[in-house]
């Protein structure tokens, strides 16, 4: 049985790798879950886009018949980790980030928190030309 989750920010651009998780979990007997980890620090529906989005997210796992997370916190890797355990994920889909250093980096401090507990598949972002 597989358990994919998806890990997304508030961009309506994510549609790309919920497709992808939903791919990876196929017709196995397994769940869907789409997650946003929203830091503290930042605003959280405060604007009319941020509203937009969580609409948008709520409609996306309507369509794919997933569950959605979202929650506030400030270490977003281990809350992130902590529902890989909770839910039972066997699968971990995030984007490629932008972010240079390692020491900050979502997706490599996903990783040490994760070792091989989940495969974690990082899609490379689309480039544009």
């Amino acid at each position: 049985m597989k358990n994919v989750m998806v890990c997304v920010t508030q961009q309506k651009t994510c549609d790309r790798l919920i497709q992808y998780g939903n791919n990876i979990l196929g017709d196995n007997n397994g769940e869907l879950f789409i997650i946003h980890v929203a830091h503290y620090k930042f605003n959280f529906l405060g604007h009319t886009k941020e509203g937009d989005a969580l609409e948008y997210l709520y409609e996306k796992a309507l369509e794919y018949d997933a569950n959605l997370t979202v929650v506030r916190s400030n270490d977003v890797a281990e809350t992130l980790a902590n529902q890989v355990k909770k839910n039972k994920i066997t699968h971990i889909i995030v984007g490629e980030s932008g972010e240079t250093d390692m020491n900050s980096n979502i997706v490599n401090l996903l990783g040490k928190k994760l070792g091989n507990i989940a495969e974690l598949l990082v899609i490379p972002a689309v480039k544009l030309v």
